[in-house]
């Protein structure tokens, strides 16, 4: 599983370069793209296409190269394969048949937002694209609304208004988010804002509709700590009070602490109560 740069070529490591280069088959996610890649990078490879609508097929043929000794390489179009990208089938396929899976990390998406946004970072969860129809998308944002964790969307330019709206709507005006465009590309451009925030920010320059996003949204504010139940009603405590053995006076001086009232006034009511029991 080879990494590749999701903008800045600088970013390829040499390991992955020397990976590529070596490798007998690669399989890539659009090869017309990962050739113009491979040339760029002063390198040849033998390319095969493995894309959500070929990857079942192809399985058997990488197997089978890999039984014959072969080496293959799995790229996407950008970034770590996988993510939000084809292979995982392949990549099963591979174990079951008892060969190595390795990976060749680098540059994501993903991470890079996080490691920017200044959100937490401690527990994140990843939602990739979300629904292109209206009310499906408001559904899978409602269901995303309370969870305790920053979480992190990919999202196309043309949608972007539209899913920031769905977002205030779901999340709330006021949650804490970043936008990320284009990261480590010429335009690249970070913003950190409430939702309603961001949403007019975007609005009121088209530009920013450009490029390849990644949104992260800060976790959901923990809920309002109810407040802790009240002490039974005052009679209730000196009946448990005085059945625990306590004197009158040491039942007051109890009740004065626990409820902030007159000593005195607790000691008449005990002596009251003792007087009139109940039940």
């Amino acid at each position: 599983m080879v990494a590749t740069p999701i903008g800045n070529l600088g970013d390829i490591s040499p390991r992955a370069c020397e990976v590529l280069g070596s490798a007998d088959h690669i399989a890539a996610e659009d090869t017309r793209h990962s050739r113009q890649l491979l040339q760029r990078l002063g390198l040849q490879g033998s390319l095969i296409s493995l894309h959500e609508h070929n990857e079942s097929a192809r399985v058997e043929r990488l197997t089978n190269w890999l039984a014959d000794g072969e080496s293959v390489a799995l790229v996407s179009d950008a970034g770590t394969p996988l993510i939000s990208d084809p292979g995982y089938r392949l990549v099963r396929a591979v174990h079951q048949a008892g060969y190595p899976v390795l990976t060749v990390p680098g540059p994501s998406s993903v991470i890079a937002a996080l490691s920017i946004a200044g959100l937490p970072t401690d527990r994140f969860s990843y939602e990739g694209f979300l629904p292109s129809r209206a009310g499906p998308r408001q559904r899978r944002l409602q269901a995303l609304a309370d969870k305790a964790c920053t979480q992190v969307f990919l999202e196309a330019g043309r949608r972007l208004p539209a899913t920031l709206e769905a977002m205030e709507h779901a999340f709330g005006a006021e949650r804490e988010a970043a936008i990320c465009r284009e990261l480590t590309k010429r335009f690249e451009t970070t913003r950190v804002d409430a939702l309603a925030g961001l949403r007019a920010w975007v609005a009121g320059d088209s530009d920013q509709c450009r490029g390849e996003f990644v949104l992260v949204v800060g976790p959901a504010p923990e809920p309002a700590v109810a407040p802790a139940p009240g002490l039974p009603a005052t009679d209730e405590l000196v009946r448990l009070l005085r059945h625990e053995g306590l004197g009158a006076k040491s039942t007051a001086r109890v009740l004065a602490r626990l409820t902030g009232a007159s000593v005195n006034q607790l000691y008449q009511q005990v002596l009251e109560q003792d007087s009139n029991p109940r039940g």
